[in-house]
Order: C-alpha cells, then sequence, then structure tokens
C-alpha cells in the first residue's frame, strides 16, 4: 500500500501532466502543490512510485508521467466524479430539451458529449430488449395490406409493411389492435411472445391467417438481431492529442468503425454503474493508448443502454466522468418523459 504522501504526489503528477502535456518534475510539484515536504523527499517518493510501475521516464529528461497503472490508481482512489456547475447543467438541459424523437436525442446527445468533453462520443440506442411496449399501432393500407407501428417506452419507433393473405377489414383491424394492446401495452418485450400465443383463437377462422402474419412480424421486430444501434462523434478531436498516441492514430480509428469493438467497450446496457477502462485494459490491440469512460442510462433506473466517450488516457476523469454521468442521467429523464 502507498502511504498518503506518495498518493498525494501520484495524484499531482496526473493533474499537472493532464494540464501541461509535460512530464513533471519534483521542482515543478514543489512549486505548484502544497505538498509540505522538501524536494528531496517528492524525488524520493517519485523514485518508489516509478518502481512500483504507477509514474514512468518517457526520456532522459528528469520529469515523470503516469502510466496505465498510475492512472487506475488515480481514478480508483483518488478522483472524486467533477459535478457540473449550475450554467453547464442548464446548458445540457436546454441542449437535449429541444429533440423531437429518439433519433433527435441520440444524435444531440452525442454532439454535446463531444462538445463537453472534447473526446470522441458514443451513443447507443436503446436496446429493444431491454425495452417495454408502449403501445402498438395497426393501420389499414389496402385491404390486404397493414402497417405496423410498435412504440416503446424509450421513445424508440418501429415500422414495418405486412401484406395479409386475405382482405382484412377495418372492424376487424380495430378489434386486433385492442386485443393486441391490452395483452402487451407496459410489458417487457420479453414477456410479448407468451403473452399473445393464443391471440389467434379468439378471432374468426377466415381472419386467424391474417391475425397470425400480424403477429410473427410484431414478433420479429422485437427479436431482430441488428438491433444494436450506435451513434459516434467528435472524432476530430483526436487530432489534437496526435503526440499522445505513440505512433499513430490510425489504430483508434480503424477500432472506433467497427461496431462490435464499440459494443464491447461501452460494456453490458444492463449495467448502470460507470465504467473506466484506461489503456491496456482495453482488450482491443488499437485501443491500448485510450481510456474509455462509459456509464447506462434510462428510464425509471433501469439502464437500457449506454453512453460514453474514448480518448487518450491522459485525460481529465474527473471531468469527464461528471460530464459523462451528467449527460446520461438527462437523457433517463428525457426518456421517461417521453
Amino acid at each position: 500500500m502507498l502511504s498518503e504522501r506518495r498518493l498525494q504526489v501520484l495524484r499531482a503528477i496526473v493533474q499537472d501532466y493532464v494540464g501541461t502535456e509535460e512530464p513533471v518534475g519534483s521542482k515543478a510539484l514543489t512549486e505548484r502543490h502544497s505538498l509540505g515536504v522538501s524536494p528531496a523527499t517528492i524525488r524520493n517518493d517519485m523514485a518508489a512510485l516509478e518502481d512500483e510501475g504507477f509514474i514512468a521516464q518517457p526520456h532522459t529528461s528528469a520529469g515523470r508521467i503516469p502510466t496505465d497503472k498510475g492512472y487506475r490508481l488515480f481514478v480508483d482512489k483518488l478522483a472524486g466524479v467533477k459535478p457540473m456547475t449550475a450554467p453547464e447543467r442548464r446548458a445540457i438541459q436546454n441542449f437535449l430539451d429541444g429533440a423531437v424523437d429518439l433519433d433527435d436525442v441520440v444524435a444531440r446527445t452525442v454532439r454535446l458529449l463531444a462538445q463537453l468533453t472534447r473526446q470522441v462520443a458514443v451513443v447507443q440506442y436503446p436496446s429493444l430488449t431491454r425495452s417495454t411496449v408502449r403501445h402498438v399501432e395497426l393501420l389499414s393500407l389496402a385491404p390486404a395490406r397493414v402497417m405496423l407501428v410498435l412504440i416503446t417506452d424509450t421513445g424508440r419507433v418501429e415500422q414495418r409493411m405486412i401484406d395479409c393473405p386475405a382482405p382484412f377489414g377495418e372492424a376487424s383491424l380495430a378489434d386486433l389492435r385492442a386485443r393486441l394492446n391490452s395483452r402487451v401495452a407496459g410489458r417487457r418485450f420479453t414477456d410479448v411472445p407468451r403473452l399473445v400465443e393464443d391471440l389467434p383463437e379468439g378471432f374468426d377462422h377466415e381472419d386467424r391467417g391474417t391475425v397470425s402474419t400480424v403477429l410473427s412480424t410484431l414478433l420479429e421486430t422485437l427479436v431482430e438481431e441488428n438491433e444494436e444501434r450506435l451513434m459516434i462523434g467528435g472524432t476530430a478531436n483526436l487530432t489534437r492529442f496526435g503526440h499522445d498516441f505513440p505512433l499513430t492514430i490510425r489504430p483508434v480509428l480503424e477500432a472506433l468503425e467497427e461496431q462490435v469493438v464499440l459494443l464491447k467497450l461501452l460494456g453490458e446496457a444492463g449495467d448502470s454503474g460507470m465504467t473506466v477502462r484506461i489503456g491496456h485494459e482495453n482488450a482491443y490491440e488499437g485501443l491500448n493508448s485510450t481510456s474509455v469512460v462509459s456509464v447506462g442510462y434510462g428510464s425509471g433506473g433501469e439502464a437500457v443502454a449506454k453512453l460514453g466517450v474514448v480518448g487518450p488516457t491522459r485525460m481529465d476523469y474527473p471531468g469527464t466522468m461528471g460530464a459523462v454521468r451528467a449527460v446520461a442521467r438527462y437523457v433517463g429523464q428525457i426518456l421517461a418523459e417521453s
């Protein structure tokens, strides 16, 4: 275990390196921080921190920089989440309140996160499998053609065209709509199949084929494999950190193009807690020089998706964590009110 004083030295090194982009020496620490000890003692503490792998000497200069291990200890023990100021909170709310639908909410969230953190922002759309049904609408387009509109509790809207095996009258369509919503409205998607399995039996024989076709389309919509969608923004922010990537930012850019990689980075959407993955903690090799800060968002206290940012390991962790958490909270409120 590190002594309290050495933890304070590590905190000072992280803060200075993030702020100045320059390796930090003992003289600078003495001048900038009230550590209450001599430069010689600080040098001894820095030597001990280096021996234990928390800081490293990038070249022959006297300065040191944090390692992945040092950043990890900083995040776990030393960094409080920086709260947003009242003007910042109002700006977030005003920006997100103008959204007109779910796509607009996600697009605004990506833009806002990228601007607040000056990193790459990634937002996952609410997952259908973790959603509940708000309403199912059925619209007649022709005697044997119906549009199914599925609306979720998160504001997601899915539309499907259905070619029915036989003409289906307005009265029958209204009856099916009413019976369907009485069973599935407010229920989890995972419960829907068993709730509707016997529904066709309640209709006249000549209508059962159409009812079954409508239900099959609904169930296919619920279990689509391509439901995991992401939006990404602020990639250009990486160009400000060129010197933070040892060789080139190309592997980072390539990784950001892989949706599967990003979904794994964000983690399981059901987990609403904040996750910070630093450097080599990211399994994808192309992202070993980056950190990922993510958190779940949703309505009613349950996470339905994740959002977060990707940036260099030399990151303002308290500020980034505070921004990510605040934005997630406001997005959750918007979904709850939508």
